[in-house]
């Protein structure tokens, strides 16, 4: 069951929005390089989730929590549905145990579009930290 979110093809796919989409990446890198809240490893905007790989540099709920508020509002605002949920209340955390790992993770992260048949190689996903250029 974990892995049917991953073909990116069910439950609601307001992420496939480019404008949504662009917002839960720019909101992303902000963490990183704005708010200095993770270092940003990996990243992906499915069309119905996110992954990303971090290291954090404060405790998740002083980023997480933020980051899911501002985009759910941003997001609420192209839908046209102010005050609508729109991530799922619970998150997946894995603490990494290694560098071999942490690689594993990385790749995982990054194939995953084409892991699930939305493009041919992970450099030419749009929204994701393995986009060409």
């Amino acid at each position: 069951m974990d892995r049917i979110p991953d073909r990116g093809s069910s439950g609601p796919l307001h992420l496939q929005r480019p404008e949504i989409a662009k917002l839960v990446e720019n909101a992303l890198r902000e963490g990183e390089s704005r708010f200095h809240r993770y270092e940003l490893h990996a990243f992906v905007v499915m069309p119905n989730h996110v992954h990303i790989l971090v290291t954090p540099r404060v405790v998740s709920t002083r980023w997480l929590g933020p980051l899911k508020g501002f985009t759910a509002y941003q997001a609420n605002q192209v839908l046209g549905t102010q005050g609508k949920a729109f991530w799922q209340d619970e998150s997946y955390d894995h603490l990494v145990g290694s560098a071999t790992e942490f690689e594993r993770i990385r790749a995982y992260v990054e194939q995953n579009p084409v892991t699930a048949g939305l493009t041919a190689a992970a450099e030419q996903f749009q929204w994701s930290s393995a986009k060409a250029g």
